[in-house]
Protein backbone atom coordinates (compact mmCIF):
# COMPACT_ATOMS: atom_id res chain seq x y z
CA UNK A 1 0.00 0.00 0.00
CA UNK A 2 1.92 3.30 -0.75
CA UNK A 3 0.85 6.96 0.34
CA UNK A 4 -1.78 8.61 -1.03
CA UNK A 5 -0.04 11.82 -3.14
CA UNK A 6 -0.49 15.04 -1.81
CA UNK A 7 -0.50 17.83 -4.56
CA UNK A 8 -0.23 21.43 -2.81
CA UNK A 9 -1.43 24.58 -4.49
CA UNK A 10 -1.21 28.11 -3.91
CA UNK A 11 -4.64 29.36 -4.34
CA UNK A 12 -8.16 27.77 -5.42
CA UNK A 13 -8.13 29.10 -8.62
CA UNK A 14 -4.92 26.93 -9.33
CA UNK A 15 -6.61 23.72 -7.49
CA UNK A 16 -9.60 23.79 -9.83
CA UNK A 17 -8.00 24.62 -13.38
CA UNK A 18 -5.29 21.71 -12.65
CA UNK A 19 -8.37 19.25 -11.48
CA UNK A 20 -9.99 20.86 -14.26
CA UNK A 21 -7.55 19.38 -16.48
CA UNK A 22 -6.95 16.16 -14.95
CA UNK A 23 -11.06 15.24 -14.97
CA UNK A 24 -11.26 16.43 -18.39
CA UNK A 25 -8.42 14.40 -19.67
CA UNK A 26 -9.90 11.34 -17.80
CA UNK A 27 -13.14 11.35 -19.31
CA UNK A 28 -11.83 11.64 -22.83
CA UNK A 29 -9.13 9.05 -22.44
CA UNK A 30 -11.82 6.96 -20.93
CA UNK A 31 -14.40 7.60 -24.28
CA UNK A 32 -11.39 6.92 -26.51
CA UNK A 33 -10.37 3.71 -25.06
CA UNK A 34 -14.15 2.44 -23.68
CA UNK A 35 -16.40 3.95 -25.67
CA UNK A 36 -17.89 5.45 -22.28
CA UNK A 37 -17.02 6.96 -19.20
CA UNK A 38 -18.40 7.49 -15.93
CA UNK A 39 -17.89 10.45 -12.92
CA UNK A 40 -18.50 10.13 -9.26
CA UNK A 41 -18.91 13.92 -7.79
CA UNK A 42 -18.93 15.47 -4.28
CA UNK A 43 -21.60 17.78 -2.56
CA UNK A 44 -20.38 20.82 -1.02
CA UNK A 45 -19.64 24.58 -1.82
CA UNK A 46 -16.12 23.56 -2.58
CA UNK A 47 -16.51 22.07 -6.21
CA UNK A 48 -19.39 24.26 -7.23
CA UNK A 49 -16.19 25.95 -9.30
CA UNK A 50 -14.97 23.15 -10.81
CA UNK A 51 -18.00 22.15 -11.70
CA UNK A 52 -18.63 25.02 -13.75
CA UNK A 53 -15.39 24.80 -15.66
CA UNK A 54 -15.95 20.76 -16.19
CA UNK A 55 -19.14 22.05 -18.24
CA UNK A 56 -17.37 24.25 -20.39
CA UNK A 57 -15.42 21.82 -21.42
CA UNK A 58 -15.28 20.25 -25.26
CA UNK A 59 -16.62 16.58 -24.01
CA UNK A 60 -18.83 14.34 -25.71
CA UNK A 61 -20.68 14.61 -22.81
CA UNK A 62 -23.14 12.25 -24.15
CA UNK A 63 -20.91 9.16 -23.13
CA UNK A 64 -20.39 10.65 -19.98
CA UNK A 65 -22.55 9.08 -16.72
CA UNK A 66 -22.36 11.35 -13.63
CA UNK A 67 -23.85 10.49 -10.18
CA UNK A 68 -23.20 12.15 -6.79
CA UNK A 69 -20.84 10.39 -3.92
CA UNK A 70 -23.73 10.48 -1.67
CA UNK A 71 -26.97 12.26 -1.64
CA UNK A 72 -29.31 14.02 0.95
CA UNK A 73 -32.62 12.69 1.31
CA UNK A 74 -34.13 16.08 -0.15
CA UNK A 75 -36.59 16.51 -3.12
CA UNK A 76 -34.34 17.70 -6.52
CA UNK A 77 -34.84 20.91 -6.50
CA UNK A 78 -33.67 21.62 -2.82
CA UNK A 79 -31.14 23.82 -2.74
CA UNK A 80 -29.20 21.23 -0.46
CA UNK A 81 -29.12 18.29 -2.72
CA UNK A 82 -25.87 17.33 -4.65
CA UNK A 83 -28.84 16.57 -7.06
CA UNK A 84 -29.39 20.15 -7.44
CA UNK A 85 -25.96 21.22 -6.76
CA UNK A 86 -24.98 19.05 -10.60
CA UNK A 87 -27.39 20.48 -12.55
CA UNK A 88 -26.79 23.65 -11.65
CA UNK A 89 -23.42 23.77 -11.76
CA UNK A 90 -22.29 20.71 -14.13
CA UNK A 91 -25.46 19.59 -15.99
CA UNK A 92 -25.69 22.95 -18.62
CA UNK A 93 -24.05 24.45 -21.10
CA UNK A 94 -21.60 21.49 -23.23
CA UNK A 95 -22.15 18.96 -20.25
CA UNK A 96 -25.78 18.83 -20.27
CA UNK A 97 -25.93 15.91 -22.58
CA UNK A 98 -24.05 14.08 -19.93
CA UNK A 99 -26.35 11.02 -18.22
CA UNK A 100 -27.09 11.70 -14.52
CA UNK A 101 -27.86 8.66 -12.32
CA UNK A 102 -29.53 10.11 -9.28
CA UNK A 103 -29.01 8.36 -6.11
CA UNK A 104 -32.30 10.03 -4.59
CA UNK A 105 -36.06 8.04 -5.24
CA UNK A 106 -39.44 8.59 -4.23
CA UNK A 107 -39.28 6.41 -1.45
CA UNK A 108 -39.78 8.20 2.33
CA UNK A 109 -36.61 6.69 3.63
CA UNK A 110 -33.20 6.04 2.16
CA UNK A 111 -33.25 2.21 3.42
CA UNK A 112 -36.30 1.35 1.24
CA UNK A 113 -34.39 2.32 -1.86
CA UNK A 114 -30.99 0.93 -1.54
CA UNK A 115 -32.04 -1.72 -3.87
CA UNK A 116 -32.76 0.06 -6.62
CA UNK A 117 -29.68 2.91 -6.32
CA UNK A 118 -27.57 -0.28 -6.24
CA UNK A 119 -29.04 -1.18 -9.34
CA UNK A 120 -28.73 2.39 -10.81
CA UNK A 121 -24.73 2.57 -9.87
CA UNK A 122 -24.28 -1.21 -10.71
CA UNK A 123 -25.49 -0.36 -14.80
CA UNK A 124 -23.08 2.49 -14.71
CA UNK A 125 -19.29 2.35 -16.77
CA UNK A 126 -17.11 0.53 -13.79
CA UNK A 127 -14.69 1.37 -12.53
CA UNK A 128 -15.52 4.91 -12.53
CA UNK A 129 -13.02 7.00 -14.33
CA UNK A 130 -12.62 9.35 -11.72
CA UNK A 131 -14.10 10.19 -8.40
CA UNK A 132 -14.22 13.53 -6.37
CA UNK A 133 -14.41 13.54 -3.06
CA UNK A 134 -14.14 16.27 -0.63
CA UNK A 135 -13.67 15.79 3.17
CA UNK A 136 -14.88 17.43 6.43
CA UNK A 137 -13.51 18.49 9.53
CA UNK A 138 -14.76 15.47 11.64
CA UNK A 139 -13.35 13.35 8.70
CA UNK A 140 -16.37 12.18 6.93
CA UNK A 141 -16.11 11.34 2.79
CA UNK A 142 -19.66 11.21 1.01
CA UNK A 143 -21.92 10.43 3.93
CA UNK A 144 -19.46 7.77 5.72
CA UNK A 145 -19.93 10.16 9.11
CA UNK A 146 -17.99 8.89 12.27
CA UNK A 147 -20.23 7.24 14.45
CA UNK A 148 -23.35 7.38 12.21
CA UNK A 149 -25.86 4.13 11.89
CA UNK A 150 -25.37 2.59 8.82
CA UNK A 151 -21.82 3.30 8.26
CA UNK A 152 -20.62 0.24 9.22
CA UNK A 153 -22.80 -1.46 6.33
CA UNK A 154 -21.41 0.78 4.40
CA UNK A 155 -17.52 0.44 4.79
CA UNK A 156 -18.14 -3.10 4.74
CA UNK A 157 -16.13 -4.50 1.99
CA UNK A 158 -17.68 -8.00 1.83
CA UNK A 159 -21.34 -6.44 1.27
CA UNK A 160 -21.76 -6.20 -2.25
CA UNK A 161 -23.96 -3.10 -1.92
CA UNK A 162 -22.95 0.04 -3.88
CA UNK A 163 -25.18 2.40 -2.13
CA UNK A 164 -26.37 2.05 1.16
CA UNK A 165 -28.52 4.52 3.52
CA UNK A 166 -26.71 6.27 6.33
CA UNK A 167 -28.67 8.58 9.10
CA UNK A 168 -25.81 10.74 9.83
CA UNK A 169 -27.25 12.81 13.32
CA UNK A 170 -25.37 16.25 13.00
CA UNK A 171 -24.60 15.93 9.21
CA UNK A 172 -25.88 19.61 8.08
CA UNK A 173 -29.07 19.56 5.72
CA UNK A 174 -30.49 16.70 6.58
CA UNK A 175 -29.89 13.62 8.32
CA UNK A 176 -31.17 10.90 5.98
CA UNK A 177 -28.29 10.19 3.12
CA UNK A 178 -27.64 8.01 0.61
CA UNK A 179 -24.17 7.19 0.30
CA UNK A 180 -22.05 5.15 -2.34
CA UNK A 181 -20.40 2.80 -0.28
CA UNK A 182 -16.67 1.88 0.40
CA UNK A 183 -16.56 -0.89 -2.05
CA UNK A 184 -17.93 1.04 -4.50
CA UNK A 185 -16.32 4.21 -4.16
CA UNK A 186 -13.17 1.70 -4.68
CA UNK A 187 -14.11 0.56 -8.02
CA UNK A 188 -12.66 3.55 -9.19
CA UNK A 189 -9.67 4.10 -11.75
CA UNK A 190 -8.73 7.00 -9.46
CA UNK A 191 -9.71 9.28 -6.66
CA UNK A 192 -9.59 12.54 -5.97
CA UNK A 193 -9.91 13.95 -2.60
CA UNK A 194 -10.08 17.93 -2.43
CA UNK A 195 -10.38 20.42 0.15
CA UNK A 196 -8.93 23.58 1.30
CA UNK A 197 -7.64 25.42 4.46
CA UNK A 198 -5.18 24.30 7.22
CA UNK A 199 -7.80 23.00 9.50
CA UNK A 200 -8.60 20.17 7.15
CA UNK A 201 -4.74 19.68 5.97
CA UNK A 202 -4.65 18.53 9.85
CA UNK A 203 -7.94 15.93 9.40
CA UNK A 204 -5.90 14.31 6.42
CA UNK A 205 -2.67 14.18 8.11
CA UNK A 206 -4.27 12.82 10.90
CA UNK A 207 -6.66 10.39 8.99
CA UNK A 208 -2.75 8.78 7.55
CA UNK A 209 -2.40 7.86 11.03
CA UNK A 210 -5.52 6.64 12.47
CA UNK A 211 -6.59 4.22 10.09
CA UNK A 212 -9.63 3.59 12.12
CA UNK A 213 -12.57 4.46 10.03
CA UNK A 214 -14.93 5.00 12.42
CA UNK A 215 -13.08 7.59 13.93
CA UNK A 216 -12.14 9.54 10.84
CA UNK A 217 -14.14 7.37 7.44
CA UNK A 218 -11.73 9.09 5.01
CA UNK A 219 -8.89 6.98 6.53
CA UNK A 220 -10.79 4.03 4.74
CA UNK A 221 -10.37 6.08 1.12
CA UNK A 222 -6.37 7.01 1.97
CA UNK A 223 -5.48 3.36 3.75
CA UNK A 224 -6.14 1.30 1.13
CA UNK A 225 -4.34 -0.67 -1.91
CA UNK A 226 -7.61 -1.13 -4.54
CA UNK A 227 -7.32 2.07 -6.17
CA UNK A 228 -4.95 5.16 -6.68
CA UNK A 229 -5.42 8.57 -4.50
CA UNK A 230 -4.69 11.71 -5.11
CA UNK A 231 -4.91 14.29 -2.63
CA UNK A 232 -5.45 18.07 -3.89
CA UNK A 233 -4.90 20.86 -1.00
CA UNK A 234 -4.85 24.32 -1.25
CA UNK A 235 -5.44 27.00 1.37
Amino acid sequence: MSMPQLIRFPDAAAQVATLTELVAGRLAAAIADRGSASLVCSGGTTPAPLYDALSRRDLDWSRVQVTGSDERWLPPTDPGSIDNLLHTHLLKDRAAGARFVPLKTADAEPEAAEAEVHARVMAMPRPFTIALLGMGPDGHTASLYPGAPGLERALDLSDPALARAVRPVEAAGSSLRMSLTLRALLDSALIVVFFRGEAKLQVYEAALVNTDPNVLPVSAVLNQASAPVQVFWAP
